[in-house]
């Protein structure tokens, strides 16, 4: 029944008072819940279902694998034209020199870089289900492809014997070199495609929730001083060597130092003047964007400038400055990848593949969440899939979605993915029509646009001092993500920070917050007796409440912590209670009760101080119960104070309500907890149990002999009544509740509620 109790200063609705009986699950199961009769279905139905074809279905499918069907025919055109075709015009601008940048990180010539900022960017438009994210070449995709294009096909691979007169000089063969690297970078990519495919129709997109925030942010700050360390040779004019695996930024960085002495200085001069000018502008925009129509497009100004003048000049000729060379014009046909390459390139395929896919959907969600529409985990990793796969048998490398492209695509006006489909047909234009115009561009531009775009990147150094105040787990997480990337690779460093932010999970939870709970005054709320003024320990009841699961990893670490926090340890009662049995048989045997010497008392009963018995645990059947004796058999008040300390245990209540699984090896020493404090006469129960957790706790047979459902509990609440009614009753008239099953239970509303066992909350 419930009582609405009427305050004036207090709603009705706010406050309620509900009277009932004491539940346990016995009680529940067989008198209040009553499951429903279903029939669970027979494989064949199931198949049956999953199977089923109809119009509905097929359309469902259609419609969820090609997600442009939903928009493109309501596409308001009035209202979303106009916005798209200056963000597609404002991104495809920016497309251009990224794509040309970032293939120098992939360590192919710069036109793969535009073939790879068409293709993707075209079928993006027809899979992929985010409105605002600008798909194609991103500097930490590009950056791993390079590692793995230079691992495999090194310059030292490519050096020739030539005759020059009568001397024999050694050549390095950039053609051979580069064609091999494009091979490389083309299998990598179908098999980041076919990772990325076979993921998603298997339905794995949860698979990037595995890679955290800090993680990622660490890794792209990693990723951020590859890039640099990486450009810092076309910066300064020197030629060096490049290396992949462990060290490599360290190993890369040497090299530059030890040769910057032949620093070509126009070249230094030519691509500082570029990043002066492009932070500048990048600043403008940030700080106008609010003002500007659209941004700045500082990257195409530089090119376009920088080119003419270095042709106008003629720097490749007359001060050694290191251009882009010769870009083909048009698209080159379609060929199939070298499939023999596959077998070496599988694990950087993977690791790229899932980076990829993280990097795409966290940038999606982030525009989903502020435009008010969803994006589906799946389906992104079909679309990456698809575009790799299908792209990579027209010579593109691996893409996913870039930040900075994507900020400006979203904030130009960009309403739906018809803005990218702009953007990659300016490109096109380029590709087709214009591409030659860009032979005489610096390398160093290049380098300054990357260097440039990688500020976003290094403000993420910012994370650890606010990690540091608010999480040193995600700081320790974030930390080392950056340094096993920095320093082993970003293959292997993401493998490391994977399994560090594993380790992190597994310590969590064998080292998690234990407490012990106490009743607020007239409530049936609990909560933690050390922290809070108002929460007080019901007399002879503990509360033990931890905030996680139990299984192998960490049952011991949870008795232990029970017997901790509780006071009462089970072994050191039961050597406390010999060694008083042996001062009852000491004094009985050699002196009379009344010359008991409290002295030889103390030596005996004082073990039981010194092994760390902070409460006294009473029964009511023996006068000696829990290792403690009642009734001193001396006169001695100072004996009997000895022998009695204070305080009394009962009964322990264990709190599962944060208790979300269960398994066989935490069963059996919850279990064997129970029968261990059975022996000194303190009473173990469960409460909050889930409903699945009980399942787990059946399956594992769990509740047998002395431990069935009537020591369990719907709420802390309805244990804490029932043993403060326990403690009430005479001994011969308490409820055998160990032994009753829960057939055999008292109906609810006798005798329980008869005694006040009656939740009442306020």
């Amino acid at each position: 029944m419930e009582h609405v109790t009427q305050d004036p200063d207090v709603p009705a609705a706010l406050r309620y008072h509900v009277e009932r009986p004491v539940y346990t699950e016995g009680d529940l199961e067989t008198r209040v819940l009553h499951k429903k009769e279903r029939t669970p279905p027979t494989v064949c139905q199931r198949l049956a279902e999953k199977l089923r074809c109809s119009s509905e279905r097929a359309r469902s499918i259609v419609f969820g694998f090609l997600p442009i069907l939903t928009w493109l025919p309501n596409y308001p055109v009035r209202q979303y034209l106009f916005g798209d075709l200056v963000s597609g015009l404002s991104t495809g601008v920016m497309q251009l020199p990224q794509g040309l940048a970032y293939a120098l990180l992939a360590a192919v010539p710069p036109v793969y870089g535009l073939y790879s900022s068409f293709y993707p960017v075209l079928l993006y438009t027809f899979f992929g289900t985010s409105r605002h994210i600008s798909i194609g070449t991103f500097a930490v995709i590009s950056l791993m492809i390079g590692g793995v294009t230079v691992r495999e096909a090194p310059d030292s691979m490519f050096y020739t014997q030539v005759l020059n007169g009568t001397n024999m000089s050694t050549v390095l063969d950039t053609e051979a070199r580069d064609a091999r690297r494009v091979q490389l970078a083309v299998a990598l990519t179908c098999l980041v495609g076919i990772i990325q495919l076979v993921l998603g129709l298997l339905r794995f997109g949860f698979v990037a929730i595995y890679l955290t925030e800090p993680l990622v942010r660490g890794f792209t700050t990693a990723a951020a001083v590859h890039v640099c360390i990486s450009q810092l040779k076309y910066l300064l004019g020197v030629q060096t060597t490049r290396f992949s695996g462990p060290l490599s930024a360290i190993f890369s960085l040497i090299a530059v130092l030890k040769d910057i002495a032949s620093t070509n200085v126009a070249t230094l001069i030519v691509g500082l003047v570029c990043i002066v000018f492009l932070y500048g502008v990048k600043d403008l925009n940030d700080r106008f964007k609010k003002k500007l129509p659209v941004p700045i497009p500082g990257e195409i100004i530089v090119v376009i400038v920088s080119t003419g003048i270095s042709y106008g000049v003629q720097l490749y000729e007359n001060y050694g400055v290191e251009v882009v060379g010769e870009i083909p014009r048009g698209l080159l046909p379609p060929a199939v990848p070298d499939f023999s390459l596959l077998p070496n390139l599988v694990t950087d395929s993977i690791a790229i593949a899932i980076v990829g896919f993280s990097m795409g959907i966290s940038l999606a969600k982030i525009f989903a969440l502020k435009h008010g529409y969803t994006v589906d985990g799946n389906q992104e990793l079909i679309a990456l899939g698809v575009c790799n796969l299908s792209s990579s048998f027209f010579h593109t490398f691996a893409i996913t979605c870039s930040m900075s492209r994507s900020l400006v695509q979203e904030s130009t006006g960009g309403n739906t993915q018809i803005a990218g489909l702009l953007s990659s047909m300016v490109v096109l234009l380029v590709v087709v029509a214009i591409g030659f115009v860009f032979k005489p561009l610096p390398q160093t531009v290049l380098a300054a646009i990357i260097m440039v775009n990688l500020v976003g990147m290094f403000k993420q150094l910012r994370d650890i001092p606010a990690l540091w105040r608010t999480s040193k787990i995600e700081l320790a997480i974030w930390l080392v993500a950056f340094v096993a990337s920095v320093l082993l690779g970003l293959d292997y460093g993401l493998l490391v920070a994977i399994g560090f932010a594993i380790i992190t999970v597994i310590y969590r939870t064998q080292s998690p917050k234990s407490i012990v709970l106490g009743q607020v005054p007239d409530t049936g709320m609990y909560y933690d007796i050390e922290e809070y003024e108002e929460a007080t320990e019901c007399t002879g009841i503990k509360i033990f409440h931890t905030n996680t699961s139990i299984y192998f990893a960490n049952s011991d670490h949870y008795v232990s912590a029970l017997k901790e926090k509780t006071g009462v340890d089970p072994t050191l009662l039961l050597a406390a209670r010999k060694a008083q049995q042996k001062v009852r048989k000491w004094t009985s045997e050699n002196n009379s009760p009344g010359q008991t010497s409290p002295q030889k008392v103390r030596a005996v009963v004082k073990l039981d101080v010194e092994m760390g018995v902070t409460h006294e645990v009473v029964g009511k059947e023996e006068p000696q119960k829990n290792g403690h004796v009642m009734e001193a058999e001396s006169d001695s008040e100072e004996t009997h104070m000895i022998l009695d300390p204070p305080g009394a245990v009962h009964s322990i209540i264990l709190d599962f309500g944060p208790v979300n699984f269960i398994d066989s090896v935490g069963a059996k020493a919850i279990r064997s907890a129970i029968k261990e404090y059975a022996e000194v006469d303190v009473e173990v129960y469960l409460a909050g149990c889930s409903r699945t957790l009980l399942k787990d706790l059946r399956r594992l047979n769990f509740f047998a002999g002395a431990v069935t459902t009537e020591r369990v509990f719907p709420s802390v609440h309805d244990a804490v009544l029932f043993c403060q009614h326990r403690l009430t009753l005479p001994s011969e008239s308490q409820p055998p509740r160990d032994s009753q099953s829960p057939s055999d239970s008292q109906p609810p509303g006798d005798s329980q509620a008869d005694a006040e066992a009656s939740g009442t909350e306020k």
